[in-house]
């Protein structure tokens, strides 16, 4: 077997945009928010929903790259075709390197710091656990797409329903906080203006993931009209939950209290409820982790797959398991470093200087449209991205903010992340070297 089998319709491509952007930022980062906004409902629900919309446009966009190029690799391939081999590369070896198994590493050793409100684990056992959570994932995911597919369907529908349940249960528990709260600040000053711009940024992250689904278009059943629907649905659903949430949360408890909490849900749902709810949120952040890891080796192993078919990864990468029809060696190789590194815990550190650097290749994807619709006027699009180019380029604009205001704010980090990512360089021109493609662009779908 060559090729993938298209195995994803609507409804799990739609859940893969959910289940991988919802991780456990949703239950902590709406009180930073508050803090940063100085207190204010409107400016902090403003930045979720303008984040939001941003996220949207980027959604946009990518439906009509998914729509016209519904192949393996997604972000990789609008990258390689529209620019050239040589950053579409660099984007896929920072992923492998860190961000898409550095944020593997991540879920992992953060749902064995939640498992410890049910069980005792000692420093070992939790990061034992942390690997065997990873190699069960693989497993999974190993064993087909049909089936990954299926237990992030269950997982992303047990956690989405469990936060609209939460949010419902908390505004009917009459706390009446959002009537109390102060809607706007007296006045607008320079630092109400920079705690939004750093709010936003933080929102923009939690919001950040929808754009993995696109390494899935070449398993999509009918992608030309599933993916973008699907991803543009699942963004969508995604404002609605995290709007909603975040005001449960100020009419359970009041601002105030949300301020103060680091771990607002379980703040929120105590409060309401009794202590022994609280532990109800554990075990929903629990699923929401498992599920954004599994999501995420769901999707990210299909960028190495498309880079090893190219010629510039590790050949092995590019076989599909002749029985289960998945890119299994894609998916043990990711797992495995993922592991190493939850292991090592040294993923953290990589993590905060890299992570940044993705929103250059997610901007540099948005621009590929342009690109496209100036190089093929006349091609096929089953999905035009409505309010071109306005739509395309505001989410560009809103991808080089947070990498400026990365360099400026933290330039020595930025600058290692830089570096990091460069490191790609050389690695590009051995395998280059050394190997021939086994498709061609025009081939790979």
């Amino acid at each position: 077997m060559d090729h993938l089998r298209r195995t994803l319709g609507f409804r799990d491509l739609l859940l893969i945009v959910v289940g991988t952007v919802i991780g456990s930022g949703i239950f902590i980062v709406p009180a930073t928010v508050l803090r940063q906004t100085g207190g204010a409902l409107g400016p902090a629900l403003l930045v979720w929903l303008v984040a939001g919309v941003l996220s949207l446009l980027g959604a946009l966009t990518y439906g009509e790259l998914g729509a016209s190029r519904p192949e393996a690799g997604g972000l990789y391939a609008y990258i390689r075709d529209a620019f050239g081999p040589l950053p579409a590369f660099l984007y896929g070896w920072t992923t492998f390197l860190v961000i898409g198994a550095g944020s593997v590493a991540t879920l992992a050793v953060a749902f064995t710091g939640y498992l410890r409100q049910f069980v005792e684990l000692s420093p070992m056992a939790a990061r034992v656990v942390a690997v065997l959570l990873i190699a069960l994932i693989a497993v999974i995911n190993v064993r087909g797409t049909r089936e990954s597919a299926s237990v992030q369907n269950w997982s992303t529908g047990i956690k989405a329903a469990a936060i609209l349940v939460m949010s419902v249960a908390l505004l009917a528990s009459g706390g009446g906080g959002v009537a109390a709260a102060p809607v706007w600040p007296a006045a607008v000053t320079p630092g109400l203006l920079s705690g939004v711009g750093l709010a936003m940024i933080g929102v923009l992250w939690a919001y950040e993931g929808w754009q993995y689904v696109t390494f899935s278009a070449g398993e999509a059943q009918d992608a030309q009209r599933t993916f973008p629907r699907a991803i543009v649905a699942g963004t969508g659903l995604l404002i609605g939950v995290y709007m909603l949430a975040n005001v449960a949360y100020v009419a359970a408890i009041g601002v105030d209290a949300v301020q103060a909490s680091d771990r607002v849900a379980a703040t929120a749902v105590a409060a309401r409820f009794g202590p022994a709810a609280g532990k109800l949120i554990a075990a929903v952040i629990l699923v929401s982790m498992f599920s954004a890891a599994n999501g995420l080796t769901l999707t990210t192993p299909r960028m190495y797959y498309a880079m090893a078919r190219d010629g510039v990864f590790f050949r092995k990468l590019a076989e599909v398991h002749p029985r289960y029809g998945t890119p299994a060696f894609a998916i043990v190789a990711g797992s495995v470093w993922a592991a190493v590194l939850a292991a090592s815990g040294t993923f953290e550190q990589l993590l905060t200087y890299v992570v940044f650097t993705g929103w250059i290749f997610y901007g540099l994807g948005a621009v590929c449209i342009f690109a496209f619709r100036r190089r093929e006027p006349n091609a096929v699009r089953p999905f035009r991205v409505p309010g071109y180019p306005v739509t395309p380029a505001l989410f560009v604009a809103a991808s080089a903010a947070i990498v400026l205001n990365a360099l400026f704010t933290q330039p020595g980090r930025a600058l290692v992340g830089v570096a990091a990512v460069l490191t790609g360089i050389p690695a590009y021109l051995l395998w280059r070297a050394r190997a021939a493609p086994l498709t061609t662009a025009s081939d790979a779908s």
